[in-house]
């Protein structure tokens, strides 16, 4: 399988950048490290899709040579049917660093993240759904699909802010992904219900 870098935005469209090649650092690259250099490049570049293309060789470097982060997640709920496991919190720090993982039979809700995101995949294959908005004057909230791109270990897909998909997990074992997210508009950032064509705010 070959590792692929998506980057999705808001109309619902994806394409493939930069080299999915891993350099052997001369030494290991932590999680200290990554951080730091996260965000120098959220200080020097305010375009949210160069961010993702910049930020991303930085995930996989990180992920290849701290491999002990692969193994940092817990198993899915069998309440949510999902789990979260932070891997960093620091009071004040802005940005969000996780390990999710979905079990078999879920489908999340349709949703953008007000901000700019990175997931990469390390275990299992998971389908995204893509959308955008189609608005009308009696559906100010219509959605329309897009297209549909299934990822698997050592895919990497980055969202811009106003980017909108569901996530499914497939096959019979959980989905496992390490996810990285910006800051979060809380006033952008919704649910949708494509059926009722509403949405609402997280």
């Amino acid at each position: 399988m070959t590792n692929h870098n998506w980057l999705v935005t808001e109309d619902g469209q994806y394409t493939t950048f930069g080299n999915t090649d891993v350099q052997a650092p001369e030494r290991v690259y932590r999680l200290y490290r990554f951080l730091t250099d996260l965000e120098d490049i959220l200080a020097d570049e305010s375009d949210n899709s160069r961010r993702i293309q910049k930020i991303t060789p930085l995930v996989r470097q990180l992920l290849t040579s701290s491999y002990w982060l692969q193994m940092e997640y817990d198993p899915p709920s069998a309440k949510t049917g999902w789990s979260v496991k932070f891997l960093y919190r620091e009071y004040e720090f802005p940005l969000t660093v996780q390990m999710v993982a979905w079990a078999p039979g879920q489908v999340s809700t349709i949703h953008n993240h007000g901000t700019w995101g990175i997931v990469a995949m390390i275990g299992g294959e998971e389908k995204n759904r893509l959308w955008r908005r189609s608005p009308t004057a009696e559906q100010p909230h219509r959605l329309e699909a897009v297209d549909e791109k299934v990822l698997g270990p050592g895919d990497i897909i980055g969202f811009t802010p106003g980017a909108i998909h569901q996530v499914q997990p497939l096959g019979d074992e959980p989905t496992v992904s390490f996810n990285l997210y910006g800051v979060t508009d809380y006033k952008t950032r919704y649910a949708y219900d494509v059926e009722a064509q509403t949405a609402k705010l997280f």
